[in-house]
């Protein structure tokens, strides 16, 4: 295993690239030279940075996206012969070097298997990087004024929390919920897969008092629920698949889930429900906008939500079929499969890929230095985040699905999720099976091992055939 050091050269690469980009845009025309400019400055920056302050997490971020608006760029330059070619070139070697760089200052995790830094390894991250680094400019962070709310409300739900027992029993905090009445079923078909759209009202509520409870009501699209349906004969077993953060759309989702792999191969129904803030459910401009927004309470009511609709859909399964019920779930539905799974008794197997499992410390990995002190600045620190957040952390709440049915997948490299997230659930889970493969967080379909542990973990607990 590679030890993290702070002498690396890496950034000569995107900085090459910037260059090269700034003299397209001298070069250019007004308006073209405009275009080349935006990838010449981040990668210029960038690479400088690399160089000068090779520590920071944040700007293989930003180098990532800028070598891939690069070569986005540079695909219509190509028909200018040497010079589009050159930059599509550089540009591309930049990514890769933003994934060699972003792996090389993380340090080792204990727990977590060791690897080596192949050029492969270092495409995959740099995949990872790209989603980060636009996050960099279009991700909501809080204001001061908002910091001084959350705070307000983090200390109001302590208090609560605390008094009515919850803190020390979280499971007490999610009540098990009625079976939906009327569910609406619609037959669609998206790119040659029929399926099913269902919907009904959530009827989720925060109970009265609780902070926040009024603003999350004011999310009117989040009080309808919906679910993608894929099936046969009921009797089959079902599996039910949680996507992960800004999915929540048929088109991802059922790239993600792939009907002809779970359904038509292995033989299972499947249901994929959309979380709160997600898809048609969405308040923000984008799927997920507040959900991991760093506004503590919401991210609370929507893990609470999510329950609450997952409980009911498992109702809907059981209510015209005795077939047995799997869960699983990736990188946020991760981490909403292993809550479930603490909730509900009677699922066959709950399997959580590239799962989160710790939203403070998730919030304070990625949050940008100025949104730190901003939150430490008015008390809201990562210790009082992880005890209001207790209430629906998978790792405060036991496991009620059998041990043989528990497995976890994590990529050693992931970038969005740390390493350690993952190690934290393996071991709260008792230790069950886990594939860690080499790769990141947007890669895990690229490695078989993957493949290889969902396929028999569903088949040794009923699921598939």
């Amino acid at each position: 295993m590679f030890e993290p050091t702070r002498q690396h050269h890496e950034g000569w690469l995107p900085l090459a690239a910037g260059l090269g980009w700034i003299a397209m845009a001298l070069s250019a025309g007004s308006l073209l030279g405009l275009f080349a400019l935006l990838p010449g400055v981040f990668l210029t920056g960038s690479g400088a940075a690399m160089l000068v302050w090779p520590g920071d997490r944040r700007i293989p971020h930003v180098a990532a996206l800028g070598a891939a608006v690069g070569v986005i760029f540079a695909l219509p330059a190509l028909t200018t012969g040497a010079a589009g070619l050159g930059l599509l070139g550089v540009s591309a070697a930049a990514l890769w070097a933003s994934g060699r760089h972003a792996v090389l200052i993380e340090p080792r995790v204990e727990g977590v298997p060791d690897l080596d830094l192949s050029p492969r390894l270092a495409a995959e991250v740099a995949l990872d990087e790209v989603v980060l680094g636009t996050m960099v400019f279009t991700q909501w962070f809080p204001s001061m004024a908002d910091h001084v709310r959350i705070r307000r409300e983090v200390d109001e739900a302590l208090g609560q929390f605390g008094e009515a027992g919850w803190l020390e029993k979280p499971a007490a905090y999610h009540v098990a919920p009625p079976a939906p009445e009327k569910v609406q079923v619609r037959r669609r078909s998206l790119r040659g897969i029929d399926f099913e759209h269902l919907s009904t009202a959530s009827q989720y509520e925060p109970r009265p008092g609780e902070p926040g409870r009024e603003r999350w009501l004011s999310y009117s699209p989040s009080a309808m629920s919906h679910a993608w349906v894929v099936r046969g004969e009921p009797d089959r077993p079902w599996l039910l698949c949680v996507h992960g953060y800004r999915m929540g759309h048929p088109l991802i989702d059922l790239g993600a889930f792939s009907p002809g792999w779970f359904h038509h191969k292995l033989g299972m129904n499947l249901v994929i429900p959309t979380l709160p803030l997600h898809g048609l459910r969405k308040v923000g401009r984008r799927s997920g906008d507040g959900f991991l927004g760093g506004d503590l309470l919401d991210s609370i009511h929507a893990e609470a939500q999510a329950m609450w609709d997952l409980r009911r859909l498992l109702a809907w399964i059981r209510a015209q079929s005795d077939a047995p019920i799997g869960a699983y779930g990736l990188s946020l539905g991760g981490y909403t499969t292993a809550l479930l799974a603490s909730l509900e008794a009677d699922l066959a197997c709950a399997i959580a890929g590239i799962p989160a499992t710790d939203f403070a410390r998730l919030f304070f990995h990625h949050g940008e230095s100025r949104q730190e002190r901003a939150a430490l600045s008015v008390g809201l620190t990562v210790e009082k985040a992880t005890e209001v957040l207790r209430v629906v952390s998978p790792l405060t709440l036991e496991p009620l699905v059998p041990h043989r049915g528990r497995a976890i997948f994590g990529a050693i490299a992931d970038q969005l999720v740390p390493a350690e997230q993952v190690r934290d659930l393996w071991r709260h889970w008792d230790e069950p099976r886990i594939e860690w493969f080499p790769g990141a967080h947007l890669t895990m379909g690229l490695h078989p091992g993957v493949a290889r542990l969902l396929a028999e973990t569903l088949s040794a607990n009923g699921l598939a055939r």
